[in-house]
Protein backbone atom coordinates (compact mmCIF):
# COMPACT_ATOMS: atom_id res chain seq x y z
CA UNK A 1 0.00 0.00 0.00
CA UNK A 2 2.96 2.57 0.49
CA UNK A 3 4.22 1.31 -2.59
CA UNK A 4 1.10 2.51 -4.36
CA UNK A 5 0.84 5.91 -2.30
CA UNK A 6 4.45 6.86 -3.41
CA UNK A 7 3.80 5.63 -6.97
CA UNK A 8 0.20 7.52 -6.65
CA UNK A 9 2.16 11.40 -6.24
CA UNK A 10 2.34 13.55 -9.01
CA UNK A 11 6.16 13.84 -10.00
CA UNK A 12 5.99 17.24 -10.99
CA UNK A 13 9.49 18.86 -9.70
CA UNK A 14 11.23 16.00 -11.90
CA UNK A 15 12.75 18.69 -14.64
CA UNK A 16 11.67 15.54 -17.42
CA UNK A 17 7.78 16.00 -16.87
CA UNK A 18 7.65 19.84 -17.73
CA UNK A 19 7.21 21.51 -20.71
CA UNK A 20 9.04 24.14 -22.02
CA UNK A 21 7.73 26.09 -25.34
CA UNK A 22 9.70 28.87 -26.87
CA UNK A 23 8.03 32.16 -28.52
CA UNK A 24 10.41 32.71 -31.48
CA UNK A 25 9.16 35.65 -33.39
CA UNK A 26 11.51 37.08 -36.06
CA UNK A 27 12.67 40.75 -35.35
CA UNK A 28 11.55 43.15 -37.91
CA UNK A 29 12.63 46.85 -37.49
CA UNK A 30 9.66 49.37 -39.52
CA UNK A 31 11.19 52.32 -40.70
CA UNK A 32 7.68 52.98 -42.79
CA UNK A 33 4.71 53.25 -41.70
CA UNK A 34 3.00 50.27 -43.73
CA UNK A 35 3.54 50.92 -47.76
CA UNK A 36 5.27 47.40 -48.31
CA UNK A 37 3.67 46.17 -45.43
CA UNK A 38 1.75 43.49 -46.99
CA UNK A 39 5.07 42.36 -49.21
CA UNK A 40 7.15 41.83 -45.73
CA UNK A 41 4.09 40.00 -44.37
CA UNK A 42 5.08 37.29 -46.63
CA UNK A 43 8.17 36.36 -45.59
CA UNK A 44 7.35 36.51 -41.74
CA UNK A 45 6.40 32.89 -40.36
CA UNK A 46 3.57 33.18 -38.16
CA UNK A 47 3.50 31.16 -34.65
CA UNK A 48 0.21 29.95 -34.30
CA UNK A 49 -1.29 30.90 -31.28
CA UNK A 50 -1.92 27.59 -28.32
CA UNK A 51 -5.00 27.86 -26.75
CA UNK A 52 -4.95 23.91 -26.09
CA UNK A 53 -3.79 22.00 -22.86
CA UNK A 54 -0.36 20.70 -22.89
CA UNK A 55 -1.51 16.75 -22.93
CA UNK A 56 -3.35 17.77 -25.75
CA UNK A 57 -0.58 19.26 -27.72
CA UNK A 58 1.83 16.07 -26.68
CA UNK A 59 -1.27 13.69 -28.20
CA UNK A 60 -1.61 15.24 -31.33
CA UNK A 61 1.96 16.71 -32.12
CA UNK A 62 3.75 14.06 -34.38
CA UNK A 63 7.18 15.35 -33.02
CA UNK A 64 6.20 14.44 -29.73
CA UNK A 65 8.56 11.60 -28.47
CA UNK A 66 6.99 8.00 -27.63
CA UNK A 67 8.24 8.29 -23.99
CA UNK A 68 6.88 11.89 -23.04
CA UNK A 69 3.57 9.99 -23.98
CA UNK A 70 4.50 7.26 -21.52
CA UNK A 71 5.52 9.68 -18.79
CA UNK A 72 2.41 11.48 -19.20
CA UNK A 73 0.51 8.39 -19.06
CA UNK A 74 2.32 7.06 -16.28
CA UNK A 75 1.85 10.72 -14.09
CA UNK A 76 -2.49 10.33 -15.47
CA UNK A 77 -2.10 6.22 -13.66
CA UNK A 78 -0.53 7.53 -10.59
CA UNK A 79 -3.06 9.97 -10.61
CA UNK A 80 -5.78 7.50 -10.81
CA UNK A 81 -4.39 5.58 -9.01
CA UNK A 82 -4.53 8.40 -5.53
CA UNK A 83 -8.10 8.63 -6.57
CA UNK A 84 -8.22 4.90 -6.42
CA UNK A 85 -7.02 4.81 -3.17
CA UNK A 86 -9.03 7.86 -1.95
CA UNK A 87 -11.97 6.18 -3.07
CA UNK A 88 -11.72 2.89 -1.45
CA UNK A 89 -10.60 4.63 1.55
CA UNK A 90 -13.76 6.84 1.42
CA UNK A 91 -15.92 3.11 0.36
CA UNK A 92 -14.27 1.75 3.33
CA UNK A 93 -15.44 4.41 5.80
CA UNK A 94 -18.72 4.82 4.18
CA UNK A 95 -19.16 0.29 4.78
CA UNK A 96 -18.38 1.34 7.96
CA UNK A 97 -20.60 3.79 8.84
CA UNK A 98 -23.30 1.84 6.94
CA UNK A 99 -22.77 -1.37 9.53
CA UNK A 100 -22.81 0.62 12.37
CA UNK A 101 -25.77 2.13 11.29
CA UNK A 102 -26.95 -1.12 10.73
CA UNK A 103 -25.89 -2.27 13.94
CA UNK A 104 -27.81 0.47 15.39
CA UNK A 105 -30.92 -0.05 13.12
CA UNK A 106 -31.19 -3.55 13.82
CA UNK A 107 -30.62 -2.44 18.17
CA UNK A 108 -33.45 0.11 17.40
CA UNK A 109 -35.63 -2.90 15.77
CA UNK A 110 -35.26 -5.05 18.02
CA UNK A 111 -36.21 -2.16 21.00
CA UNK A 112 -39.06 -1.54 18.76
CA UNK A 113 -40.11 -5.27 18.66
CA UNK A 114 -39.43 -5.88 22.53
CA UNK A 115 -41.79 -2.52 23.04
CA UNK A 116 -44.51 -3.71 20.59
CA UNK A 117 -44.39 -6.76 22.87
CA UNK A 118 -44.98 -4.96 25.72
CA UNK A 119 -47.41 -3.05 24.76
CA UNK A 120 -49.28 -5.63 23.22
CA UNK A 121 -49.04 -7.91 26.75
CA UNK A 122 -50.04 -4.32 27.99
CA UNK A 123 -53.19 -3.90 25.99
CA UNK A 124 -54.05 -7.31 26.79
CA UNK A 125 -53.41 -7.04 30.43
CA UNK A 126 -55.63 -3.73 30.23
CA UNK A 127 -58.39 -5.48 27.93
CA UNK A 128 -58.65 -8.30 30.64
CA UNK A 129 -58.82 -5.33 33.43
CA UNK A 130 -61.01 -3.55 31.46
CA UNK A 131 -63.66 -6.53 31.37
CA UNK A 132 -63.13 -7.39 35.01
CA UNK A 133 -63.69 -3.93 35.62
CA UNK A 134 -67.05 -4.31 33.31
CA UNK A 135 -68.28 -7.07 34.82
CA UNK A 136 -67.91 -6.18 38.11
CA UNK A 137 -69.35 -2.67 37.33
CA UNK A 138 -72.30 -4.42 36.38
CA UNK A 139 -72.73 -6.51 39.27
CA UNK A 140 -72.38 -3.74 41.27
CA UNK A 141 -74.91 -1.92 39.50
CA UNK A 142 -77.17 -4.87 39.69
CA UNK A 143 -76.55 -5.36 43.39
CA UNK A 144 -77.37 -1.18 43.69
CA UNK A 145 -80.52 -1.45 41.78
CA UNK A 146 -81.48 -4.51 44.28
CA UNK A 147 -80.10 -2.14 47.52
CA UNK A 148 -81.98 0.67 45.85
CA UNK A 149 -85.73 -1.49 45.40
CA UNK A 150 -84.93 -2.31 48.85
CA UNK A 151 -84.46 0.75 50.35
CA UNK A 152 -87.37 2.17 48.80
CA UNK A 153 -89.35 -0.69 50.38
CA UNK A 154 -87.46 -0.22 53.60
CA UNK A 155 -88.66 3.01 53.37
CA UNK A 156 -92.01 3.43 52.31
CA UNK A 157 -92.57 0.36 55.20
CA UNK A 158 -91.46 3.04 57.58
CA UNK A 159 -93.31 5.66 56.84
CA UNK A 160 -96.14 3.62 57.44
CA UNK A 161 -94.91 2.77 60.53
CA UNK A 162 -94.21 6.45 61.35
CA UNK A 163 -98.10 7.09 60.65
CA UNK A 164 -99.16 4.28 62.49
CA UNK A 165 -96.59 5.51 65.59
CA UNK A 166 -98.58 8.89 64.83
CA UNK A 167 -101.69 7.38 65.19
CA UNK A 168 -100.74 5.07 68.43
CA UNK A 169 -99.14 8.38 70.17
CA UNK A 170 -102.41 10.06 69.30
CA UNK A 171 -104.04 7.33 70.95
CA UNK A 172 -101.86 7.11 73.55
CA UNK A 173 -102.01 10.92 74.63
CA UNK A 174 -105.72 10.73 74.64
CA UNK A 175 -106.28 6.95 76.64
CA UNK A 176 -103.17 8.97 79.00
CA UNK A 177 -105.98 10.31 80.98
CA UNK A 178 -107.60 7.22 81.83
CA UNK A 179 -104.04 5.70 82.52
CA UNK A 180 -104.02 8.60 85.04
CA UNK A 181 -107.20 7.93 86.74
CA UNK A 182 -106.43 4.17 87.10
CA UNK A 183 -103.01 4.97 88.53
CA UNK A 184 -104.85 7.27 91.23
CA UNK A 185 -107.58 4.56 91.82
CA UNK A 186 -105.21 1.85 92.61
CA UNK A 187 -103.06 4.17 94.50
CA UNK A 188 -106.45 4.50 96.73
CA UNK A 189 -107.28 0.85 96.86
CA UNK A 190 -106.07 -0.81 100.07
CA UNK A 191 -103.74 -4.25 99.67
CA UNK A 192 -106.44 -6.62 100.87
CA UNK A 193 -108.66 -5.83 97.82
CA UNK A 194 -109.55 -8.97 96.71
CA UNK A 195 -109.04 -8.19 92.75
CA UNK A 196 -105.89 -6.39 92.91
CA UNK A 197 -103.96 -9.73 93.41
CA UNK A 198 -101.72 -12.32 91.06
CA UNK A 199 -105.04 -13.97 90.15
CA UNK A 200 -105.96 -10.95 89.35
CA UNK A 201 -107.45 -9.75 85.56
CA UNK A 202 -104.86 -7.01 85.57
CA UNK A 203 -101.76 -9.61 86.32
CA UNK A 204 -103.10 -11.95 83.73
CA UNK A 205 -103.43 -8.79 81.02
CA UNK A 206 -99.88 -8.21 82.00
CA UNK A 207 -98.73 -11.43 81.65
CA UNK A 208 -99.48 -11.35 78.32
CA UNK A 209 -98.21 -8.64 77.50
CA UNK A 210 -95.04 -9.92 78.34
CA UNK A 211 -95.35 -13.19 76.58
CA UNK A 212 -95.85 -11.22 73.34
CA UNK A 213 -93.44 -8.93 73.79
CA UNK A 214 -90.75 -11.94 74.11
CA UNK A 215 -92.26 -13.16 71.13
CA UNK A 216 -92.22 -9.83 68.87
CA UNK A 217 -88.47 -9.45 70.04
CA UNK A 218 -88.09 -13.30 68.72
CA UNK A 219 -90.02 -12.37 65.55
CA UNK A 220 -87.96 -9.38 64.92
CA UNK A 221 -84.28 -11.64 65.14
CA UNK A 222 -86.02 -14.41 63.12
CA UNK A 223 -86.87 -11.46 60.27
CA UNK A 224 -83.25 -10.18 60.64
CA UNK A 225 -81.57 -13.91 60.38
CA UNK A 226 -85.01 -14.20 57.03
CA UNK A 227 -83.40 -11.11 55.78
CA UNK A 228 -79.52 -11.67 55.68
CA UNK A 229 -80.31 -15.19 54.18
CA UNK A 230 -82.64 -13.67 51.44
CA UNK A 231 -79.33 -11.25 50.77
CA UNK A 232 -77.00 -14.50 50.40
CA UNK A 233 -79.50 -16.46 48.43
CA UNK A 234 -80.34 -13.06 46.56
CA UNK A 235 -76.47 -12.87 45.60
CA UNK A 236 -75.96 -16.52 44.94
CA UNK A 237 -78.79 -16.53 42.65
CA UNK A 238 -76.73 -13.75 40.55
CA UNK A 239 -73.94 -15.69 40.35
CA UNK A 240 -75.81 -18.11 39.25
CA UNK A 241 -77.41 -16.12 36.79
CA UNK A 242 -73.88 -14.82 35.52
CA UNK A 243 -72.44 -18.46 35.34
CA UNK A 244 -76.02 -19.54 33.28
CA UNK A 245 -75.23 -16.75 30.79
CA UNK A 246 -71.75 -17.77 30.17
CA UNK A 247 -72.61 -20.96 29.85
CA UNK A 248 -75.33 -20.12 26.86
CA UNK A 249 -72.83 -17.79 25.05
CA UNK A 250 -70.30 -21.16 25.09
CA UNK A 251 -73.76 -23.19 24.11
CA UNK A 252 -74.66 -21.12 21.20
CA UNK A 253 -70.64 -21.22 19.86
CA UNK A 254 -70.71 -24.75 19.98
CA UNK A 255 -74.19 -24.87 18.29
CA UNK A 256 -72.75 -22.19 15.66
CA UNK A 257 -69.70 -24.40 14.86
CA UNK A 258 -72.06 -27.61 14.99
CA UNK A 259 -74.59 -26.00 12.57
CA UNK A 260 -71.50 -24.55 10.34
CA UNK A 261 -69.91 -28.56 10.49
CA UNK A 262 -73.88 -29.53 9.39
CA UNK A 263 -73.89 -27.25 6.86
CA UNK A 264 -70.39 -28.91 5.69
CA UNK A 265 -71.45 -32.53 5.93
CA UNK A 266 -74.84 -31.73 4.21
CA UNK A 267 -73.35 -30.09 1.18
CA UNK A 268 -70.88 -33.13 0.82
CA UNK A 269 -74.26 -35.30 0.89
CA UNK A 270 -75.22 -33.30 -1.71
CA UNK A 271 -72.21 -33.78 -4.15
CA UNK A 272 -72.57 -37.86 -3.44
CA UNK A 273 -75.62 -38.03 -4.20
CA UNK A 274 -75.09 -36.04 -7.52
CA UNK A 275 -71.98 -38.50 -7.89
CA UNK A 276 -74.11 -41.54 -7.33
CA UNK A 277 -76.94 -40.48 -9.37
CA UNK A 278 -74.31 -40.13 -12.18
CA UNK A 279 -72.98 -43.33 -11.60
CA UNK A 280 -76.21 -45.05 -11.29
CA UNK A 281 -77.21 -43.47 -15.22
CA UNK A 282 -74.11 -44.79 -16.37
CA UNK A 283 -74.33 -48.20 -14.81
CA UNK A 284 -78.13 -48.39 -16.35
CA UNK A 285 -76.37 -47.67 -19.61
CA UNK A 286 -73.54 -50.34 -19.28
CA UNK A 287 -76.56 -52.77 -17.62
CA UNK A 288 -78.42 -52.00 -20.74
CA UNK A 289 -75.55 -52.77 -23.72
CA UNK A 290 -74.40 -55.45 -21.40
CA UNK A 291 -78.29 -56.85 -22.03
CA UNK A 292 -78.23 -56.26 -25.94
CA UNK A 293 -74.92 -58.02 -26.11
CA UNK A 294 -76.12 -60.96 -24.01
CA UNK A 295 -79.44 -60.85 -25.87
CA UNK A 296 -77.25 -61.18 -28.99
CA UNK A 297 -75.61 -63.94 -28.51
CA UNK A 298 -78.86 -65.91 -27.25
CA UNK A 299 -79.97 -64.97 -30.30
CA UNK A 300 -76.36 -66.03 -31.92
CA UNK A 301 -76.34 -69.60 -30.11
CA UNK A 302 -80.38 -69.88 -31.23
CA UNK A 303 -79.57 -69.56 -35.03
CA UNK A 304 -75.68 -71.68 -34.40
CA UNK A 305 -77.33 -74.36 -32.11
CA UNK A 306 -75.34 -77.79 -32.68
CA UNK A 307 -76.80 -80.97 -31.19
CA UNK A 308 -73.55 -81.76 -29.25
CA UNK A 309 -73.30 -79.20 -26.88
CA UNK A 310 -76.58 -80.02 -25.21
CA UNK A 311 -79.77 -77.94 -24.63
CA UNK A 312 -79.31 -74.05 -25.06
CA UNK A 313 -81.50 -73.56 -21.23
CA UNK A 314 -78.55 -75.56 -19.62
CA UNK A 315 -75.22 -74.25 -21.84
CA UNK A 316 -72.91 -71.60 -20.25
CA UNK A 317 -72.72 -68.22 -22.13
CA UNK A 318 -69.02 -68.97 -22.86
CA UNK A 319 -70.00 -72.56 -23.83
CA UNK A 320 -72.42 -70.70 -26.17
CA UNK A 321 -69.91 -68.31 -27.80
CA UNK A 322 -67.29 -71.53 -28.34
CA UNK A 323 -70.96 -73.19 -30.31
CA UNK A 324 -71.19 -69.90 -32.56
CA UNK A 325 -67.14 -70.23 -33.22
CA UNK A 326 -66.75 -73.86 -33.88
CA UNK A 327 -70.17 -73.08 -35.94
CA UNK A 328 -68.75 -70.32 -38.01
CA UNK A 329 -65.38 -72.23 -38.79
CA UNK A 330 -67.41 -75.15 -40.18
CA UNK A 331 -69.68 -72.91 -42.50
CA UNK A 332 -66.07 -71.15 -43.33
CA UNK A 333 -65.11 -74.19 -44.60
CA UNK A 334 -67.46 -75.70 -46.82
CA UNK A 335 -66.27 -73.59 -49.47
CA UNK A 336 -63.12 -75.32 -49.12
CA UNK A 337 -64.47 -78.49 -48.94
CA UNK A 338 -66.50 -77.81 -52.32
CA UNK A 339 -63.70 -76.67 -54.86
CA UNK A 340 -60.94 -78.91 -52.83
CA UNK A 341 -62.38 -82.05 -53.10
CA UNK A 342 -59.25 -84.42 -52.72
CA UNK A 343 -58.60 -82.36 -49.47
CA UNK A 344 -61.96 -82.81 -48.47
CA UNK A 345 -61.07 -85.52 -46.68
CA UNK A 346 -57.79 -84.19 -44.16
CA UNK A 347 -60.22 -81.57 -43.36
CA UNK A 348 -62.89 -83.61 -42.17
CA UNK A 349 -60.87 -85.26 -40.23
CA UNK A 350 -59.88 -82.20 -38.70
CA UNK A 351 -62.81 -80.77 -38.19
CA UNK A 352 -64.09 -83.89 -36.69
CA UNK A 353 -60.73 -83.90 -34.03
CA UNK A 354 -61.31 -79.83 -33.49
CA UNK A 355 -65.09 -81.16 -32.62
CA UNK A 356 -63.96 -84.10 -30.49
CA UNK A 357 -61.42 -82.34 -28.30
CA UNK A 358 -64.02 -79.19 -27.84
CA UNK A 359 -66.73 -81.70 -26.40
CA UNK A 360 -63.91 -82.88 -24.03
CA UNK A 361 -63.56 -79.37 -22.63
CA UNK A 362 -66.76 -78.41 -22.69
CA UNK A 363 -67.37 -81.47 -20.32
CA UNK A 364 -64.15 -80.76 -17.93
CA UNK A 365 -64.44 -77.47 -17.34
CA UNK A 366 -67.29 -75.21 -15.77
CA UNK A 367 -67.50 -72.19 -16.47
CA UNK A 368 -70.08 -69.23 -14.66
CA UNK A 369 -70.70 -65.89 -16.76
CA UNK A 370 -68.52 -63.16 -15.69
CA UNK A 371 -70.51 -59.64 -15.78
CA UNK A 372 -69.56 -56.45 -14.01
CA UNK A 373 -70.07 -56.12 -10.50
CA UNK A 374 -73.38 -54.15 -9.11
CA UNK A 375 -75.64 -56.02 -11.26
CA UNK A 376 -79.00 -56.58 -9.22
CA UNK A 377 -81.14 -57.42 -12.36
CA UNK A 378 -82.56 -60.74 -14.64
CA UNK A 379 -81.69 -60.14 -18.40
CA UNK A 380 -83.97 -62.80 -20.78
CA UNK A 381 -84.04 -63.72 -23.64
CA UNK A 382 -87.04 -62.82 -25.83
CA UNK A 383 -87.84 -67.11 -25.69
CA UNK A 384 -87.30 -67.21 -21.90
CA UNK A 385 -85.27 -70.09 -22.26
CA UNK A 386 -82.12 -68.59 -21.13
CA UNK A 387 -81.34 -66.47 -17.33
CA UNK A 388 -78.37 -65.14 -16.50
CA UNK A 389 -77.34 -63.06 -13.75
CA UNK A 390 -76.56 -59.26 -14.05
Amino acid sequence: MNDLESLAVPRNDHPRYSLQLENRRRNVFVTQLGEYREEEDKDVTHIPIISEAPSKILETDANSLQKTLVLKKEVEVDRVTAELIAKRQEFKERMEAVAQRRAQFAKKQQDSRNQALKFDKFLKESDVKRRRALQKYQAEVKMNEIKQREIDKLVAELEKLKVRQQKLQKKVAKQKVYEDFLLKVIDQLPDNYPKYGADSVIGAIIRRHETLSATNQTLIKNLITLSDDFEKSQHDLETLQREHDTTKLMLIRELSELQMKCNRIQEKNKQLEVSINHEKGHFRYQSQELGSLLLAIANLAEQCHMQHYGSLQEMEWLSKLDMIQEFILEKKHIPQLATQPDESGALLSSLGDQTQSRKMGITKKKFQSQVPAGSGGVIQTPQNKGKASV
